[in-house]
């Protein structure tokens, strides 16, 4: 199987489902930037519930390029969802073990959306002892014939249930740091399962006869 995916920050396990089972990764550079995706916007599980985190952007310029993005520091955003990953994680099995290299991403300025979001989906490969090679595109193409599309299906007002692949699968608890507060969430960000299952995250999504 061979996927062309949008550029995400800090995926959700439907998009990392099709990074761990894929035999070839391409992500998307060539495509005009898509406002209210998850691009630039990721879900963790607070003790407040599920909380939306997004990295604003600077001045859009008509049609501009995703690989062209670039993400604005007017704000402190970096401090702001470093705060927030830390109050909800904090406690987790294994937070202690990957929070220098997660906090590296927000400790450093990053002048290009897809460059800190590759840099993240390089550093989850390393930790769970991954090798996984991504390609970017080179040109865009609408109808592509030699990948699975999946640029747009993967999108926060699209619900997950809908990928009949995946829905089952993400459907299985795993324990959550809030769980004796909250029913189980499905489909957070990559950082909930690595913080909560830590090297077990590769058996989580790995596919399986459902």
């Amino acid at each position: 199987m061979n996927v062309l995916l949008s550029t995400a920050y800090w995926p959700n396990l439907h998009y990392f489902y099709y990074l761990l089972n894929a035999d070839a990764i391409t992500i998307e550079s060539c495509e005009n930037y898509h406002k209210q995706s998850f691009r630039n916007r990721t879900q963790i599980l607070t003790a407040n519930g599920k909380l939306d985190l997004s990295i604003p952007i600077k001045n859009l310029s008509p049609k501009q390029i995703i690989k062209e993005v670039e993400i604005s520091y007017q704000e402190n955003w970096q401090i702001n969802h470093w705060r927030a990953i830390t109050s909800a994680y904090k406690n987790s099995p294994y937070f202690d073990f990957f929070v220098d290299e997660i906090n590296y991403f927000y400790s450093k300025p990053f002048k290009f959306l897809m460059d800190y979001n590759l840099d993240q989906l390089k550093l989850i490969f390393k930790l769970l002892k991954l090798k996984k090679e991504i390609a970017l595109t080179s040109d865009f193409e609408k109808e592509p014939t030699d990948n699975l599309d999946l640029r747009n299906s993967i999108h926060p007002k699209i619900e997950f249930n809908e990928d009949v692949n995946v829905a089952q699968l993400l459907k299985t608890p795993y324990y959550q740091t809030f769980e004796a507060k909250f029913d189980f969430h499905p489909n957070l960000s990559i950082l909930d399962l690595l913080f909560n299952k830590g090297l077990e995250t590769r058996d989580y999504l790995f596919a399986k006869d459902l």
